[in-house]
């Protein structure tokens, strides 16, 4: 190919790739391009916890299961399950209080009732669970992002903006709730 062929295939505008073309109006295109990543990047994530979970030899759990457990796992403390909902960011309690359950009967995670809460925390199994998980990550993930040799400034901008987008998005679910 020539190296005018080439310049030109560098140039060459592509358009924005949106998932719902009706709702990509001249002022808000640049929303449904963010919401068409973000599907795929939630599917892309769901999938790789799942296949992350069953490589450390747990098959049968949902991307919320792997979730609680990380965050039941996290810090080394019990937590309530308000407390997991929060942190999560999570309204409909009945899921995290399956995927609880879930846990609890894997004997991944333990309950224990202090006055009228419940608290759970990760049993011997549930850190070995996370550590293997935490392994396959570093071994699958962690070295194809580090060969990219970037120092990581990329994607701490990138989680900013995506916490940036969830309040936004929260905003306007609560402005769409009074309508």
């Amino acid at each position: 190919m020539s190296d005018e062929k080439n310049q030109q295939l560098d140039v060459t505008p592509f358009g924005p790739i949106v998932s719902s073309e009706h709702l990509a109006s001249s002022d808000g295109w640049q929303m449904s391009e963010f919401e068409y990543g973000l599907i795929t990047a939630t599917n892309g994530f769901n999938r790789w916890m799942m296949r992350c979970m069953a490589a450390a030899g747990f098959t049968d759990f949902s991307p919320l299961d792997v979730l609680v457990l990380h965050n039941v796992n996290h810090r080394k403390r019990s937590k309530r399950m308000n407390d997991i909902c929060f942190v999560l960011h999570i309204e409909d309690q009945h899921t995290v209080n399956y995927s609880l359950k879930k846990l609890v009967k894997a004997a991944l995670v333990s309950r224990e009732k202090r006055g009228k809460e419940i608290y759970y925390s990760t049993t011997e199994a549930g850190r070995a669970a996370c550590e293997a998980y935490r392994e396959i990550r570093e071994r699958c993930l962690v070295s194809a992002f580090t060969s990219l040799d970037r120092g990581g400034a990329e994607i701490s901008q990138a989680a900013l903006i995506l916490r940036f987008m969830s309040g936004l998005y929260d905003q306007a679910a609560r402005a769409a709730s009074s309508l």
